[in-house]
């Protein structure tokens, strides 16, 4: 199972040095809706400028490609949209990591993580409302229909099990109601 791999070789890392994760985008999806095939991992991390050295201490330049210490510092001051890749070099495979930062959806996501026994350890998983709001993000940026086929996905897979007030709630704060229409329009 590709997702195992991922979460294995890049949140188990994190977790074992207490570094604050969550699993998002395709893979969360495929939890909560179904399975599709993916070579990277969405990741949001809790980190300060500070800590940069610890994703050192996490992936070791001997098995990953990181970006240079002072660019994760870099990426971990911004307030919003903090971003860098992790590479496995032997595999190819690859985490996108966003920084939390001041977001507040971040935060709420952080605050209703879902626990979820994956590859021998406790892995923690963003919650389906915010996989989803994410996905029209972008979507909305990109226009990619993987986006809405994962949303129409979760909504199959779990759509009862889902705060919609909560749901609806991101999706007007975010000004994503035209998207989240389209994605709605294709659930069967």
């Amino acid at each position: 199972m590709p997702e195992a791999d991922l979460i294995e070789l890049f949140a188990k890392p994190l977790a074992e040095l207490g570094i604050p994760y969550l699993i998002t985008g395709s893979v969360a999806a495929t939890l909560y809706g179904e399975p599709r095939a993916t070579h990277d991992i969405d990741l949001v991390v809790t980190l300060r400028s500070q800590d940069a050295g610890r994703i050192e201490r996490a992936f070791p330049a001997s098995r990953f490609y990181v970006p240079p210490e002072e660019v994760i510092e870099l990426e971990a001051r911004r307030s919003e949209r903090g971003h860098f890749n992790i590479i496995h070099t032997e595999s190819g495979l690859k985490a996108d990591v966003f920084l939390a930062g001041r977001d507040a959806l971040h935060a709420w996501a952080f605050e209703n993580a879902r626990s979820y026994a994956i590859s021998g350890f406790r892995a923690s998983v963003a919650p389906p409302e915010y996989v989803i709001v994410r996905k029209l993000e972008f979507y909305r940026e990109g226009r990619s229909e993987k986006h809405l086929r994962d949303i129409r996905s979760m909504l199959a897979v779990s759509g009862a099990e889902l705060d919609r007030e909560a749901l609806l709630d991101w999706i007007r704060r975010r000004n994503l109601g035209a998207e989240w229409a389209e994605a709605e329009r294709g659930v069967e």
